[in-house]
């Protein structure tokens, strides 16, 4: 099983990445993905939701109208479209995937400065 995430980089406030996560190795499209980050000294914290079952989505409200999450259940990715970027989202951004197990990707740095 693995989780791999890619994408991150040092972008300008106002800026756009978009991280992709590679899954292999377990059904994906059964599985909800979830978009984490964890900012140095603080605690990790859910980014965006893509529900496995009905596609609903959901998302922290400081993120709310600059990020999307995506998936493509037919190549086993999963993308979190990170718009309008602030310094306040400088973190590691980690993909997950949910549902009788839970799976981890090890992280991609995302550095938002001038």
């Amino acid at each position: 099983v693995q989780l791999v995430e890619s994408g991150g980089g040092l972008v300008q406030p106002g800026g756009s990445l978009r991280l992709s996560c590679a899954a292999s190795g377990f059904t994906f499209s059964t599985y909800t993905i979830n978009w984490y980050r964890q900012a140095p000294g603080k605690e990790r914290e859910l980014v965006a939701t893509f529900a496995s079952v009905g596609g609903s989505t959901w998302y922290r409200n400081s993120v709310k109208g600059r990020f999307t999450i995506s998936r493509d259940n037919a190549k086993n990715m999963a993308y979190l479209q990170m718009n309008r970027l602030k310094p306040e989202d400088t973190a590691v951004y980690y993909c997950n995937a949910q549902n009788w197990y839970t799976y981890w990707g090890q992280g991609t740095q995302v550095t938002v400065s001038s």
